[in-house]
């Protein structure tokens, strides 16, 4: 990469670090993102998306879509950075590297719309840390016709230079549980004369701990994890009722189903033995991660050209991506973003990407469309 060009993107990635904003309210950088790529050029198209954004280079089929997502998460940055946020909110995921890379992309791409035999759509997508954005650009049209998908997500564990990829699971299935008890309220020292909501919500949660130790194959994988119980006010009654909520997180769909399937009959027989009522709310959140075992195999053998490709572990987080990929097939990375010993973690608010990472990023998304549109569209690729 030119270093003229890679001071563009560095200066790119610091202005947007600077100037997050969270999920649902991508306002401005959804206008920075649409001026950019009219600079360049590049058609943006007018789907029916709050914020967001989608253009295409290239025309015809087969169409490759390349993706990222461009929303903070509201934490105040501690960094230290000269271009660190100072509004609430921070880039404490790396989006803002993600949308840089491709924005990066783009420019190379147009450069070389000669050379693209097909159409490049490229996917700015809203809101993934609530795990909605993907659904609404789903919804909104931003797939129809598209035969595969790139994407990937920053990872501070690998180094500059660095692409963790492997076929199948990449990234955890995740389930939000909230789960309602209606007991009888009764004095502390007549608990005979109500249901004791403290007794239920305790019981199911221990109960409900059993279901990976002793029902999950030791040859698979799951966790469950309560995270948030609200019960009672007071020492010497007995509430009427009470909540907990936490997560589910598996890498099969088929233990994904069972663990569900275990975790409602655990919930319902406790709470039928006490005489309470209970309602069991899931959230909308996203699927296993999981990469196309034919196309992930030929981008992995690409990257190989330009970065050190590592057979990474499958993360236990979460990716909305994973709603693009029950659609067309599509490959989810893992881009190495610092590499330090003991560099801080996604959600961190001393998290820090290096701008180092940014041309394997880049050229991520350049050759795997390359590579893509040759393997779809039955031409030699680039």
């Amino acid at each position: 990469m030119p270093e003229e060009f890679y001071e563009k993107l560095a200066e790119t990635r610091h202005y947007i670090h600077a100037h997050p904003e969270i999920s649902e309210s991508e306002f401005k950088t959804t206008a920075f993102i649409k001026d950019y790529l009219n600079e360049l050029g590049i058609e943006v198209f007018s789907y029916p998306l709050t914020t967001g954004v989608i253009a295409e280079i290239g025309h015809g089929n087969p169409i490759i879509a390349l993706r990222a997502d461009i929303d903070a998460l509201p934490i105040i940055e501690k960094t230290g950075l000269d271009y660190a946020s100072d509004n609430g909110a921070m880039h404490a995921c790396g989006h803002d590297f993600h949308q840089t890379s491709l924005l990066g992309a783009a420019e190379i791409l147009k450069m070389r719309e000669g050379e693209i035999k097909g159409t490049i759509r490229l996917i700015f997508q809203p809101a993934e840390e609530n795990f909605q954005g993907a659904y609404q650009v789903i919804e909104a049209g931003g797939l129809d016709g598209v035969s595969a998908i790139i994407g990937y997500h920053n990872n501070p564990h690998l180094k500059p230079g660095q692409i963790g990829l492997r076929s199948g699971a990449i990234m955890a299935g995740v389930e939000q549980f909230e789960v309602r008890v209606q007991g009888v309220s009764s004095h502390a020292a007549r608990p005979d004369l109500g249901v004791d909501t403290v007794l239920v919500i305790t019981s199911i949660i221990n109960n409900l701990q059993q279901i990976v130790a002793r029902t999950v194959s030791p040859f698979q994988s799951a966790v469950l994890s309560v995270t948030h119980i609200e019960v009672g006010t007071t020492w010497n009654v007995l509430p009427a009722a009470g909540f907990f909520e936490g997560t589910i997180r598996t890498f099969n769909p088929v233990v994904r189903l069972s663990v569900i399937d275990k975790f409602t009959k655990v919930v319902e027989s406790v709470a039928a033995q006490f005489g309470a009522e209970i309602a069991i709310k899931w959230g909308n959140s996203p699927k296993v991660t999981y990469n196309d075992e034919i196309i992930t195999p030929l981008i992995s053998e690409q990257a190989k050209s330009y970065s050190e490709v590592i057979e990474t572990l499958p993360s236990t987080g979460g990716e909305d991506f994973a709603a693009y990929q029950e659609q067309v097939p599509g490959v989810f990375a893992f881009v190495g973003s610092n590499g330090a010993d003991h560099a801080p973690d996604w959600h961190h608010d001393d998290f820090i990407v290096r701008d180092e990472a940014l041309p394997t990023a880049v050229t991520y998304y350049v050759e795997s469309a390359f590579k893509l549109l040759g393997y779809y569209g039955g031409e030699s690729d680039s």
